[in-house]
């Protein structure tokens, strides 16, 4: 298993949902933590927070979110299986995300602030989440990806809205001779 990337037409596939929770669906959520974290290790100045099987180029209803976003050192992760959102509310802030399957480019996406949703857990309790910040945020950013949704897809203004980290960790704004990036009709997978 690897992460897939874009223009890879399978991250613009909406999933399956998740029938039974069964060998197979624990493989998928083990090997899901398991690219997650190979791939930090990779990327010393990021931390995986989240991901979806269809970064794995599985069309199944699950995601994993990190425990714990402020420590790299906590490596769990709680599996949500056929998660599905049922409320948003507050106010929309505009924050900085990124994507495995975007490499190198951030953005300044719009979220509402407060989300609810409901899914089940690995032993099959469903369980319904109040979120805020960070976590709603996160938990929007891969639900959209079991819809076949990226984050670049929420950028409406793609002016200055763009940024790329640089080898000291720093999120830097994407110049105009770097637009061309984000001109490549691959990225937005319209080939």
């Amino acid at each position: 298993m690897k992460i897939i990337t874009t223009p890879d037409k399978r991250l613009r596939e909406p999933s399956e949902k998740v029938r039974q929770i069964d060998d197979d669906t624990l493989k998928i959520i083990e090997d899901m933590r398991k690219l997650s974290l190979e791939w930090e290790a990779k990327h010393p100045y990021e931390l995986s927070a989240a991901m979806a099987a269809p970064q794995m180029g599985v069309n199944k209803r699950i995601i994993i979110i990190r425990d714990d976003m402020e420590d790299k050192k906590n490596a769990h992760f709680t599996a949500f299986i056929n998660p599905e959102v049922t409320k948003t509310e507050g106010k929309t802030v505009t924050d900085y995300e990124g994507c495995l399957s975007v490499p190198h480019i951030y953005g300044m996406v719009p979220r509402p602030f407060k989300v609810r949703v409901k899914a089940k857990l690995e032993d099959g309790k469903e369980v319904r989440i109040k979120a805020t910040g960070e976590l709603a945020r996160t938990l929007l950013h891969e639900i959209d990806h079991l819809n076949g949704v990226l984050f670049i897809d929420h950028i409406k203004d793609k002016k200055d809205a763009f940024y790329y980290m640089d080898n000291k960790g720093e999120l830097l704004p994407i110049k105009d001779y770097e637009k061309e990036i984000l001109n490549n009709e691959k990225l937005w997978g319209e080939e």
